[in-house]
């Protein structure tokens, strides 16, 4: 039976529980992202977090809101739907932004936000570009400076914020921007291009490792430094990065491997000499045990 002709909560149910997550995620980043199913990839970055996530089931309920949705829709145009898409998930269901506990972790799993209707900007915003395209709203992400958004690209393109459940003006996209780049910021063009599916994995991932560093956590946040290295392998600025949560946890050989790898790739980057530095220290200080 093909895919198409299965429920995707029920195809997801056939994939045996017996594979390990990383692997799942391994395999779903590394054919054309550009075809990849976001809101699974999503799900398999939590469910390392969530021993036992039942994806299938978390899919399962995006699809009902989306069902649910396309009732509200019919009948109208392409900028009233999306009006009433905001209106839909923002207002009747409750999904908003958690600004009481914005670096709380579950903001950045799917699973957390389905279950709680709270979240960041990144996170919602692929809630909405999820249901969005399954209600035929091409909605895409935009990795504007900041502050993630969403935009309906039409005849008049509608730039959504799905942090605070409203639609955006110019106006109010340069406010945003002012308030984190200082007053005289004004907008160009490439702030709001679409995100590629590429950007926002490796953003959402960037997110957690950030979270996790500002807990000392440098176990996960490895964990995240790894996963966007099988999304991006040649990301010079992270295998940079994971050299260092390597020596945090005193993985020195990985870290050495790590910290050549970016010398190949970057020999000019700004930061290549004090990398050159530190391998020479890792080169003085005797054999390496891990």
């Amino acid at each position: 039976m093909a895919l198409g002709s299965i429920p995707r909560f029920r195809y997801f149910r056939l994939m045996t529980t017996e594979t390990d997550t990383r692997e799942q995620f391994r395999e779903a980043v590394a054919g054309p992202l550009q075809t990849a199913d976001l809101a699974r990839v999503a799900l398999l970055i939590a469910a390392e977090s969530y021993p036992g996530l039942d994806v299938a089931q978390y899919l399962q309920r995006i699809d009902a809101l989306a069902e649910e949705a396309k009732g509200r829709l019919e009948g109208t145009d392409d900028a009233m739907r999306v009006g009433r898409l905001i209106e839909f998930l923002g207002r009747e269901r409750g999904f908003t932004g958690n600004q009481d506990d914005y670096y709380d972790l579950r903001n950045s799993y799917l699973n957390e936000v389905l279950d709680r209707r709270t979240g960041i900007p990144i996170t919602l915003a692929l809630l909405y570009v999820e249901v969005g395209r399954q209600v035929g709203l091409d909605i895409q992400g935009i990795s504007f400076p900041g502050h993630f958004l969403a935009v309906h690209r039409g005849s008049t393109p509608t730039i959504i914020d799905p942090f605070f459940g409203t639609a955006l003006d110019e106006a109010a996209c340069t406010e945003r921007l002012r308030a984190t780049m200082g007053p005289d910021a004004e907008i160009d063009e490439r702030m709001l291009e679409v995100a590629s599916p590429q950007q926002i994995l490796i953003r959402m991932l960037s997110n957690l490792k950030l979270i996790h560093l500002r807990a000392r956590d440098f176990a996960a946040a490895l964990s995240c430094s790894e996963r966007i290295l099988l999304i991006h392998p040649d990301l010079a600025n992270e295998i940079r990065d994971r050299a260092a949560l390597y020596l945090q946890l005193e993985c020195f050989d990985a870290a050495r491997a790590d910290l050549e790898r970016f010398l190949e790739i970057a020999p000019q980057h700004e930061s290549a000499e004090l990398v050159r530095n530190e391998l020479v220290k890792l080169r003085q200080s005797g054999p390496i045990l891990h």
